[in-house]
């Protein structure tokens, strides 16, 4: 990728992006067009970063996005450094929170961290990715400087804030520590003097309000925000959430994965193709001008999608295996494609699962349709309604003719 024109960079680099303004939009994809050809002329990288709290031990796909735009940063050639917030972690971020985050310590935050690099490094480049983390600067700053970099901000600014604005107007607390997040992650990007800071449209004001103004009172140039949508769920609208069970972990099988991306629907598959695989503007153009031709079937295009995650996180071996296990469960006899979805708890029983996924409208009703043969998970019939639903990969539950579930393994 290193040969592409400065244009071609731009237009991978922005891929994705979404900052609710065009205006801005043009604005940040024109500034980072001028310091890449500025990088070009003093024959410099650009020095990129994107900032990781680590509140918990696990990511998933959706925490990729911003690693997958670093790796492309990477492959053209500039210095990418994955920053693990262990000290803003004790704060958290309150943007888009409606409440108190609550507080971790650093010992929790230095814990999780042990497994953020290795988790990272399923997309970046181990030889030319470095790891920084925050605490080794903020907690040096003294009373005196944080008077110093708390004047650059007014309360005004943080109020404007919706998460804010909202909790504020329902006479619900803010507390003080909450707006010192932000100055923390604007004087991260100063310490590190960074050209470009990549993260999600949750993180606008973070990036685009408190650093660029915060570098540029403290005498440098204020970086580019590459700011990027936020990648749905397998429900296809909510945020991606381990919380709320819409997620993909990295911690699990490549057939558990490859049939998760599956359930997405087909209104969802855009966000993937542009946040979660490694195509380029001109492949998934194409993608898309088949399937509007109607010269490419949906089902196709995510066995596609499918096929390509899978690949990045396990190798296109173990890809190539996940479909055809998919192809032989859901393509054998008439399962239709698109079906609900329900994720199966450890130690769920079969009648547990079809009463509260609304197979069944009570245990009584389950029990017989169990007892008269109507019930088969993958066209295997099932008998006992206390039967222990243990799945390694997705499987479709069937209930007469006309009634399905797709069941989704719990997470490992």
């Amino acid at each position: 990728m290193g040969d592409r024109s400065i244009e071609a960079q731009v237009q991978l680099l922005m891929q994705g992006t979404e900052y609710g303004d065009q205006a801005l939009q043009r604005a940040m994809a024109a500034e980072l067009k001028e310091r890449l050809s500025e990088a070009q002329r003093e024959k410099r990288p650009l020095r990129v970063y994107c900032g990781f709290d680590p509140r918990t031990s696990d990511l998933h796909i959706g925490h990729m996005v911003p690693i997958r735009k670093m790796r492309q940063f990477q492959e053209l050639g500039h210095e990418v450094t994955f920053l693990i917030g262990r000290f803003t972690s004790l704060v958290g971020d309150p943007s888009d929170q409606d409440a108190l985050r609550a507080q971790i310590s650093l010992e929790q935050a230095t814990l999780n961290a042990e497994t953020y690099a290795e988790q990272a490094y399923k997309i970046l480049d181990r030889s030319q990715t470095k790891i920084q983390y925050n605490d080794t600067w903020l907690a040096k700053l003294t009373f005196a400087d944080l008077i110093r970099l708390t004047s650059h901000f007014t309360v005004q600014q943080f109020l404007a804030r919706e998460a804010f604005r909202k909790r504020f107007d329902a006479d619900d607390p803010i507390y003080l520590h909450e707006y010192l997040y932000a100055i923390m992650q604007a004087y991260d990007a100063y310490h590190m003097r960074s050209d470009v800071q990549i993260g999600g449209s949750d993180q606008l004001f973070n990036i685009l309000t408190a650093a660029r103004k915060l570098m540029e009172a403290l005498g440098a140039e204020p970086n580019i925000g590459v700011i990027l949508g936020i990648l749905p769920g397998t429900d296809g609208v909510v945020k991606m959430s381990k919380s709320l069970g819409n997620h993909i972990p990295l911690n699990t099988t490549p057939e558990d994965m490859f049939g998760k991306v599956m359930s997405i629907p087909d209104v969802a598959m855009d966000s993937y193709f542009r946040l979660a695989t490694r195509w380029d503007p001109e492949k998934i153009s194409e993608i898309e001008r088949q399937l509007k031709g109607s010269h490419l079937h949906p089902r196709d295009a995510k066995l596609q999608l499918a096929g390509e995650i899978v690949a990045i996180y396990f190798g296109q071996t173990a890809a190539e295996q996940a479909e055809a296990e998919f192809r032989a469960i859901f393509q054998r006899g008439a399962v239709p494609e698109e079906m609900p979805s329900f994720s199966v708890g450890a130690g769920a029983t079969l009648l547990e699962v079809m009463t509260e996924s609304g197979l069944a409208e009570s245990k009584t009703q389950a029990r017989q349709l169990i007892r008269q043969g109507g019930v088969k998970l993958n066209d295997q019939p099932l008998s006992d309604p206390n039967q222990v639903l243990q799945l390694g990969a997705p499987g479709v539950l069937r209930v007469g003719k006309r009634r399905f579930l797709r069941l989704l393994p719990p997470t490992p």
